[in-house]
């Protein structure tokens, strides 16, 4: 695996919208997130949700976002801790899959996180992104219910803790 210092998060702008379109066309990308314009300055204002573009070396391969599980009414996750967040992402370049970057980046954001006072970490893949389920165990997240559906699809808790 990567080592995670090698990664660079930067907040997400309204000048990486074209870049997360493009990142969105991709089948790998459009098959758990859409394809429909991912930001709006209103979403990037929102002081629930942290977005970042993920570089290597200088060159963005991937997007993540880090939210208070608290900041919705009735979130599936809202019987967490406080200070605890939930995070979301996906390798927008497609030559970046396979390789280790994903829970190598993950890992690095968590550290973050977890550095920041966060006492748990959850996400919420789809039962069937296999990819993804399998990356999160890899980094020590465990699967907490059955499948549910939520306002944002179904999805398959999972949390790490400190």
């Amino acid at each position: 695996m990567m080592t995670p210092n090698k990664y660079a998060f930067r907040r997400v702008t309204m000048d990486d919208v074209d870049l997360l379109l493009e990142w969105r066309s991709h089948s790998h990308v459009r098959e758990w997130w859409g394809a429909e314009e991912p930001h709006t300055q209103e979403q990037l204002n929102d002081p629930r949700v942290s977005r970042w573009i993920v570089s290597l070396d200088g060159c963005p391969f991937a997007y993540m976002q880090d939210y208070t599980v608290h900041g919705w009414r009735a979130h599936h996750f809202a019987y967490l801790p406080d200070h605890s967040r939930g995070i979301d992402q996906y390798i927008g370049d497609p030559e970046y899959i396979g390789l280790g970057h994903g829970p190598a980046f993950i890992a690095a954001r968590m550290q973050d996180l977890f550095n920041n006072g966060a006492p748990v970490i959850a996400t919420d893949p789809h039962p069937e992104n296999q990819r993804a389920i399998n990356a999160y165990q890899k980094l020590g997240f465990e699967v907490v219910g059955p499948p549910e559906e939520t306002r944002w699809g179904v999805i398959l808790p999972m949390l790490a803790r400190r």
